[in-house]
């Protein structure tokens, strides 16, 4: 599946990521800073002026399941910090709403493996699968306005740590190799 580069929109947390990098080859990024509700606010108000025709998320993520400096896509998304379970509501569910506990999208990357990403407000340092193979602060977050908007969304994760101890220490040296990797990722997505 391929896109035109006017209508492809890079959402990243930080630009450490790899943003300014994707920006001179001409990608129309922008950034969120971390948490859902950061992500929420800054992908709602570029969506107020402008509607592409896929958001594409890409940055790091922590999993036990992948090697640090893996590329992994995902299209399916929970909030793993949601759990009003004790009250009798399915764990991951937001209580009232209609919006399916897992979010899933059509696959955009068949090449890479495949993961669901768990999305919270922490930093995950004692992670287990049970959440999602890949951890992050962002994804489900803007993986619902999409659903919501009817926007087709796409995420790509290097994996950084193993969402354990030595989580902060991996994710630093992980991220220097981000941007060559995610300027090389979205030529292949824009190639026609």
């Amino acid at each position: 599946m391929h896109f035109i580069k006017e209508d492809v929109l890079v959402v990243m947390a930080m630009a450490d990521e790899g943003g300014e990098h994707l920006k001179k080859i001409g990608a129309n990024v922008i950034y969120t800073g971390l948490g859902k509700v950061n992500a929420t606010y800054h992908l709602t108000k570029y969506l107020s002026i402008s509607k592409p025709k896929l958001v594409l998320n890409l940055g790091t993520a922590g999993s036990k399941l992948f090697k640090r400096g893996e590329l992994v896509a995902a299209n399916r998304f929970l909030q793993r910090d949601m759990d009003v379970s004790p009250l009798g509501f399915k764990k991951f569910a937001t209580p009232f709403e209609d919006t399916p506990v897992f979010l899933e999208f059509e696959k955009v990357f068949y090449d890479l493996p495949n993961a669901t990403v768990g999305t919270g407000d922490s930093f995950e340092t004692s992670h287990n699968n049970d959440r999602g193979e890949l951890v992050d602060m962002e994804a489900y977050a803007l993986a619902k306005i999409c659903y919501l908007e009817k926007i087709q969304f796409a995420c790509v994760k290097l994996v950084s740590d193993g969402a354990d101890q030595n989580a902060s220490e991996d994710w630093q040296e992980v991220v220097a190799q981000a941007p060559r990797i995610f300027v090389d990722l979205f030529l292949r997505l824009i190639k026609n």
